[in-house]
């Protein structure tokens, strides 16, 4: 019993040792093959990781995002000297501040001046995403289902570009690198391919690019030709893409999956190469107005988000356990400030 209760107490803790063993012991085994099996381990203990968490479904998710997926597959990359982990990747000298935290974090490099049209701070991203928390928390049984499901979109999206910002912050001030925002304005999509290529969850946009996209599509370059080749890598990124989310979902609530995220992914994914299929086709005999493809773009993102994305969070829980959390979170936060302010008067 000791021993699985040691063993239960390492495995909880330990990001930070399995990954100075990567950077001290794997960073100095051949790249390839023999790195490769020195990094497995380590993928093993990141994949049951977030399994010795119990009770915040919230730092369940996380986990599993940042170290069971993007961890992960940044060693994947590491193995073969890729990716933001290798000298050869877009840091370079990475001292080991710098590379538990680019490993364990959903953190890039930054790789270009940013052009935003309607930036949010983090600031005023905190507000937003407060004010939607409380109007659901408070007012969910009385709101039209339809108008719960967006609210849960803007969550979504303001949340993964909050944690992100904090990560940012933080890691500009202790190292001072300038890092990638997590997105780039994506409620001003114009297409399907701009959305998930350019806009949306940068991070994992670019190691999904690095670990899936990029080796699917130079295996069959040769063998089906370049436009195919594109198609099915385009199409396994969006698959690979989809099996994450089920295993984050599945970590939060222990429940079977039922592939509804990962079908959703697919649509996508079979969306995208159709687009880009068309754009290539008419070229520019015929282009639609961004005003109208914009919001087509949008629309189609949420609308089959409702379909197959929320559903089955909303059918066992996930949805009221994480915003339970971040109920108590709240009334915490406001019990301090509320003491703060009386102790100041």
């Amino acid at each position: 019993m000791k021993i699985q209760e040691m063993s239960s107490t390492y495995i909880r803790f330990s990001i930070i040792p399995s990954l100075c063993y990567c950077y001290f012991i794997s960073a100095k085994i051949p790249k390839g093959i023999p790195r490769l099996i020195s990094l497995l381990p380590i993928i093993y203990i990141f994949t049951i990781l977030p399994l010795y968490y119990y009770s915040s479904p919230f730092v369940i998710a996380v986990t599993t995002f940042s170290i069971t997926w993007l961890s992960n597959f940044k060693l994947l990359l590491f193995a073969f000297d890729q990716g933001p982990l290798s000298k050869n990747g877009s840091t370079k000298n990475l001292s080991l501040p710098i590379f538990i935290s680019m490993a364990a974090l959903p953190l890039r490099k930054k790789q270009h001046i940013s052009t935003q049209k309607f930036p949010l701070n983090l600031g005023s991203k905190i507000v937003l995403f407060s004010v939607i928390l409380e109007i659901i928390f408070h007012y969910k049984s009385e709101m039209h289902p339809r108008l719960v499901l967006i609210c849960y979109c803007l969550m979504i999206f303001l949340l993964i570009d909050i944690l992100t910002d904090l990560f940012i912050s933080i890691f500009k001030i202790f190292v001072g690198l300038e890092l990638e925002p997590p997105s780039n304005e994506p409620y001003l999509s114009t297409s399907l391919q701009d959305f998930w290529a350019r806009r949306w969850n940068l991070t994992v946009t670019n190691t999904l690019r690095l670990t899936v996209y990029n080796p699917v599509r130079l295996v069959l370059f040769e063998v089906v030709g370049k436009e195919w080749a594109q198609g099915v890598a385009t199409l396994a990124t969006f698959v690979v893409s989809g099996l994450m989310h089920e295993l984050i979902f599945y970590y939060v609530t222990r429940v079977s999956p039922t592939w509804e995220m990962t079908w959703f992914f697919v649509i996508h994914g079979i969306s995208v190469i159709v687009e880009t299929r068309v754009k290539r086709a008419v070229k520019d005999t015929w282009r639609i107005s961004g005003l109208v493809s914009g919001p087509l773009t949008i629309g189609f993102v949420v609308v089959t988000a409702f379909g197959l994305f929320f559903p089955p969070l909303i059918r066992n829980g996930a949805d009221d356990m994480v915003l339970e959390e971040f109920g108590f979170c709240v009334d915490f936060i406001k019990d301090k400030m509320f003491q703060f302010v009386s102790h100041s008067r």
